[in-house]
């Protein structure tokens, strides 16, 4: 905060609700008072009970800080593994991680038996603090600065494989916050002025920024890294060489909110768009004479109801929302295990019987990972008598492990594993099943890009549709996360990270 007395908390506590979508496993936030001291409370659960609605805020003082949210992987929560993670040589680093490292067993070995530092929990979050307090410490000087801790995350980069955005807080000192060199994973940087100078904060997406007052966003380019010093303004610097500009996609397929803009793409258009894509694909598949047939288009609360509303326009289709979901209950592919997956589709929505009865609807979803929605809803569609069930997807058909970052399942475990088309709707109990081609797919996204005035990005990270990653995949990776998924462990690519840190301007 530019005030230096006041408290960057509240703050933070805004921002994780905001950003409350991208993980319910746990939430942290971690401030630095005067005199270097670092205030952490972390745990699992929400963010409500984490911090009991606010009234655990009074304990975590300080004018600048970092917070995160975490979301389950393969296994169950753990309390060590909530963020963010600390350790206190040298100079203090607090450290809140989104995405995930490749090379982990690598850097492991490095750690333990080069520099030897000590980690206690299986995530890579850990593993990438310990690689940036490794390089720190090889200065080996009493303090610190700017070109110092460039310096060391030009190092750390060198080491680390994958995909993060990260922020750091030196006890002291400032906060820090730095992305990919791929720009796989999201980053923003915001400023609001205010009374006693220019607060300054930043988030894996925009809506976090701009309900608190923020503005004059600014994406975190790939291999940039971004330093905001106690009183100062903020100091970019390029620490790795840019090796692309390939978000990933499924941000804007699923996981971001329909109100933010990442990496200057408007989110809702960039669904509107797959929206439109999507109906000229379904008129393709099915054919004028099953469109005439079609009564109504429905979209699977909640992601999908934005492109659903185009596919409805560009077909001249009713719209409806027959399915309602219950908001108190959460993303059932975020959930620890598959029964709960299961057994949380009919709790988290129900359907309006008299939109579906007698009438061939098409379904319209971001996306089909493992099927459970998709066969539950149409299960429900069933039960309440429809006719015939088109269902169609936004996205192409989800066949590989996603690996930076966002958990989807094994490819065994997902439905357009070794099926095609027709197989994979017999699966889901629907009449026929389209998916949007991955072309058309990149192009919504890029197209929304070019009309805000942006040439990039126009690539983007779409392995999980392909098989082809951004970046080099180590080898006996993709082996090595099945076996850890069979053992119900965690490699924990965890996400929604927050900080805000302010410039003291001494007024205005």
């Amino acid at each position: 905060m530019a005030d230096q007395s006041s408290g960057a908390a509240a703050d933070l506590h805004e921002a994780i609700y905001l950003l409350q979508h991208r993980g319910q496993d746990a939430a942290g936030i971690a401030t630095c008072a005067s005199g270097g001291k670092i205030h952490i409370r972390k745990k699992p659960g929400l963010a409500a009970q984490v911090f009991q609605n606010g009234a655990k805020l009074v304990d975590l003082k300080g004018s600048m800080g970092i917070a995160h949210l975490r979301y389950p992987t393969a296994g169950t929560s753990a309390n060590a593994e909530a963020q963010p993670f600390w350790v206190n040589s040298p100079y203090g680093i607090c450290f809140a991680h989104n995405g995930n490292l490749i090379n982990a067993p690598e850097l492991k070995r490095y750690l333990d038996f080069e520099v030897h530092r000590h980690i206690n929990t299986e995530s890579d979050s850990e593993l990438m603090l310990n690689i940036f307090a490794a390089e720190l410490n090889e200065l080996k000087k009493a303090r610190v600065n700017n070109h110092d801790l460039f310096a060391s995350l030009t190092g750390m980069y060198a080491r680390c494989r994958g995909a993060w955005a990260c922020t750091a807080m030196l006890a002291g000192y400032g906060v820090m916050g730095f992305r990919d060199a791929y720009g796989i994973r999201p980053l923003i940087l915001g400023s609001r002025s205010t009374q006693n100078g220019t607060d300054y904060m930043l988030a894996s997406e925009s809506i976090a920024l701009d309900q608190l007052g923020f503005s004059n966003f600014r994406n975190i380019q790939p291999g940039e890294a971004v330093i905001i010093a106690k009183g100062e303004a903020p100091v970019f610097h390029q620490v790795a060489p840019r090796k692309d500009y390939a978000p990933d996609m499924f941000e804007y397929v699923y996981f971001a909110r329909a109100d933010s803009v990442i990496d200057g793409i408007s989110v809702y258009r960039s669904r509107q768009r797959m929206g439109s894509r999507l109906a000229a694909k379904v008129l393709e598949i099915l054919g004028p004479e099953a469109v005439k047939e079609i009564d109504v288009v429905i979209p699977v609360p909640e992601t999908s109801s934005t492109a659903a509303a185009s596919v409805a326009h560009a077909l001249q289709k009713p719209y409806c929302r027959a399915f309602v979901r219950n908001p108190y209950i959460f993303r059932t592919f975020i959930m620890p295990d598959q029964d709960s997956r299961r057994m949380g589709v009919r709790r988290k929505m129900s359907a309006i019987d008299v939109e579906i009865k007698d009438r061939n609807i098409l379904l319209v979803d971001d996306s089909i990972v493992r099927g459970t929605t998709s066969r539950g809803v149409i299960s429900m569609a069933r039960d309440c008598g429809a006719k015939k069930i088109y269902a169609a997807s936004c996205s192409p058909e989800i066949t590989h492990a996603h690996i930076y970052g966002i958990d989807l399942a094994s490819p065994h475990e997902m439905v357009a594993y070794s099926r095609d088309s027709q197989k994979i709707a017999t699966n889901l109990g629907a009449d026929c099943v389209i998916f949007q081609t991955l072309a058309d797919l990149k192009e919504a996204c890029a197209e929304v890009a070019r009309e805000a005035g942006f040439d990039e990005p126009h690539n983007f990270e779409v392995g999980v549709f392909c098989g082809t990653y951004v970046t080099p995949v180590v080898d006996g990776y993709l082996e090595e996360l099945e076996m850890v998924r069979g053992k119900d462990r965690r490699l924990d690519p965890s996400n929604g990270l927050v900080v805000e840190k302010t410039e003291n301007t001494g007024g205005t």
